[in-house]
């Protein structure tokens, strides 16, 4: 149970407070990404640290170091269990995100994880290769893993189809979060009937039979009629 992190990939505080109560002890923690930050800022992030809620904010600061130092402060001082930046950023970028969330941390209390975002799970090689990148998809995610660990990040976020070989390369004790959880047919988001945009996926037994560390999940539980109900089926099947 604990390995699931729910996506909170909603546009208002009411409908992710909502959800957070009917899954809160099924699951592990909740995601706040762009979608419902912009919507609703901080105090949202608050509101569910103040209810002792594991946070991870996935806002992938992707700027000059200076800019995600300061941004990743903020993070820290707002209580988050974890935030991300993007891989390619650059190790000074993801050295200046510790090294700011460390000295936030030594004034209000404990440092946050941080994680790196290598090649988001809705691309596939062609898109890829569309905006320059040689690398397959596999060296790529691989490359950027080992610089977010030699700058000194905790760990790094990853499609499943990656997991054995980040494992295998970074070893044991590196984080690996892993979107792009599906089960047989995945949900389209809620409320749009859109497709699912996910290129790279698999089941969660078989992320975490691969290695993975913690699972993010959002439209299989989310978008399902009773989340609480589809949480279960997720934690029974990694039981």
């Amino acid at each position: 149970m604990h390995r699931i992190l729910i996506a909170l990939d909603v546009d208002s505080a009411a409908r992710a407070l909502a959800l957070a109560d009917m899954l809160r002890g099924h699951v592990g923690g909740f995601k706040i990404g762009s979608q419902l930050f912009t919507s609703e800022g901080p105090p949202i992030v608050r509101r569910l640290v103040e209810r002792g809620d594991r946070v991870f904010l996935d806002l992938k600061f992707h700027d000059i170091p200076n800019t995600v130092a300061g941004a990743a402060a903020a993070a820290t001082a707002l209580g988050v269990w974890m935030f991300n930046v993007h891989a390619s950023g650059g190790a000074d970028m993801m050295r200046a995100a510790i090294d700011a969330a460390r000295e936030e941390a030594a004034r209000r209390g404990r440092v946050p994880l941080v994680t790196a975002v290598t090649v988001l799970t809705s691309l596939d090689q062609p898109q890829l290769a569309a905006l320059g990148v040689e690398r397959s998809v596999d060296g790529q995610v691989e490359s950027l893993a080992v610089l977010a660990r030699e700058a000194g990040l905790d760990g790094v976020v990853a499609s499943p189809r990656e997991i054995r070989r980040l494992r295998a390369r970074c070893g044991p004790e590196f984080l690996i979060v892993t979107p792009g959880i599906r089960g047989r047919a995945a949900a389209p988001a809620a409320g749009t009937g859109r497709p699912d945009d996910q290129a790279r996926t698999l089941s969660a037994r078989e992320a975490v039979d691969a290695g993975a560390s913690y699972l993010v999940v959002g439209r299989p539980v989310t978008a399902d009629p009773d989340p609480p109900a589809a949480a279960a089926r997720l934690a029974a099947e990694l039981a």
